[in-house]
């Protein structure tokens, strides 16, 4: 593809700057996230007076409330792609995101705050239309690989945003809200001009407030065949794999004495492989095995690496068992691909925000079970100290997608 029509007024542009302007906007907005990890504890202490013990409970408050807007939000962002388009959200969503940031770096109170993380939970939720752009673009056979490329730009931001955070956090606490507020304006900006509509009159689907919410859209989606399988099986795997972000410092901790220095490099490495992963391994996979073998095979990865993490007491082994986990990031957009197939076009923006939505679920459920997990078999009364436990459990997880994902369809295409 080198070419594609633009909406009205817009002309004719590249094709590949529009793709590039999609994976830009999932960088940014992994960036955006993690860009306030290293300052938030400082920020809110701030804006609060309290000691850092407060403003921990105020931090989980701050990132439930924003993974409960993406999950309400999914669906709705969605499907105003599927009916006014996806340029429109997505310039749009990139506007108010950037707004956002400034409010954020201009609160003085948690009030405020806490109503910057809401609406920056809602526009975090254009996930979903730069997925549904990416299959609107995209033949089926190689939506997995484009999926994959979503995952790339997603752990770069990953490694990239709480460094860039830590950096701009020495010299203010409010600077890296600045630098990511100045950031998607400038991906607006670059969007404004290289970004083709993809919706046409035959692929628009009007606008259903029935069906502009997670409920709804799970009905709406669940009469397709197979996506409701696919669908718990992408949840399962979600609550699974959040175990890395959820409990990898204190694990780091507990278990070989990691200092938070430590625990970052760590998560350096494990970002870096990831992203490489899903650029690099993702594509050939799939073209080799297909997108369900693909799945299937990259979940038995995950079972061996989780099990290998909760059972591990070297931490350099720890550390090597780290890059392997990027083959497992096959499954994700493998199962993306699949579901992909069963939707019809005008579905597209509705199935992204949907997976955007259990993603959601995963970001709220997760760090509840697998730290309370951890403290289980960490605390003074624990049966056996086993400080690698949650990784166990979200290898029985592992387990369970495998069985379910064995019952799914068999909508996959291997390319020649």
């Amino acid at each position: 593809m080198t070419e594609t029509n633009t909406g009205p007024g817009t002309g004719r542009v590249n094709g590949r700057l529009a793709l590039s302007f999609i994976l830009i906007t999932v960088t940014l907005d992994a960036i955006g996230i993690g860009l306030i990890f290293p300052v938030m504890p400082d920020l809110i202490q701030e804006v609060t007076g309290k000691p850092l013990s407060e403003a921990a409970l105020w931090g989980g408050v701050l990132a439930t409330s924003f993974a409960v807007m993406q999950f309400l939000f999914g669906p709705v962002i969605g499907a105003l792609s599927d009916r006014y388009g996806r340029r429109p959200v997505l310039l749009v969503s990139l506007a108010v995101m950037a707004m956002d940031y400034l409010v954020m770096a201009l609160a003085s109170s948690i009030w405020l705050l806490l109503a910057a993380r809401l609406i920056a939970g809602i526009t975090a939720a254009t996930f979903s239309t730069a997925g549904a752009y990416i299959a609107d673009i995209t033949p089926p056979e190689e939506r997995g690989r484009r999926f994959g490329l979503i995952g790339a730009c997603f752990g770069v931001g990953f490694v990239l945003g709480p460094l860039i955070g830590g950096l701009l956090g020495s010299l203010d606490s409010r600077a890296p809200f600045y630098a990511a507020g100045a950031l998607a304006l400038a991906n607006m900006a670059f969007g404004f001009f290289v970004l083709p509509e993809t919706v046409t009159e035959a692929t628009r689907r009007p606008f259903a407030l029935a069906r502009a919410n997670p409920l709804g859209a799970l009905r709406a989606l669940d009469r397709l065949p197979g996506v409701r399988l696919i669908l718990a099986t992408y949840l399962l795997l979600s609550i699974a794999m959040n175990v890395y972000p959820t409990v990898w410092a204190y694990f780091g901790q507990a278990r070989f004495g990691w200092d938070s220095t430590m625990v970052g490099v760590s998560l350096a490495v494990y970002g870096v492989s990831f992203a490489a992963g899903q650029a690099l391994l993702v594509g050939p996979l799939i073209r080799r095995f297909g997108e369900h073998r693909a799945a299937h095979m990259g979940m038995w990865v995950n079972v061996v690496t989780l099990t290998g993490l909760g059972l591990v007491v070297s931490p350099t082994l720890a550390l090597l068992l780290t890059p392997v986990t990027a083959l497992g990031g096959v499954v994700t957009p493998a199962l993306q691909a699949i579901a992909s197939r069963a939707a019809p076009a005008d579905a597209q923006g509705e199935l992204q925000g949907v997976f955007s939505s259990l993603n959601a679920i995963a970001m709220i459920t997760a760090p509840l079970i697998m730290t309370t997990t951890f403290a289980k078999f960490t605390g003074p009364d624990a049966p056996v100290f086993a400080p690698g436990a949650p990784f166990l459990l979200a290898a029985i997880l592992m387990l369970g997608c495998i069985a379910l994902h064995v019952l799914g369809p068999r909508l996959t295409t291997k390319s020649p």
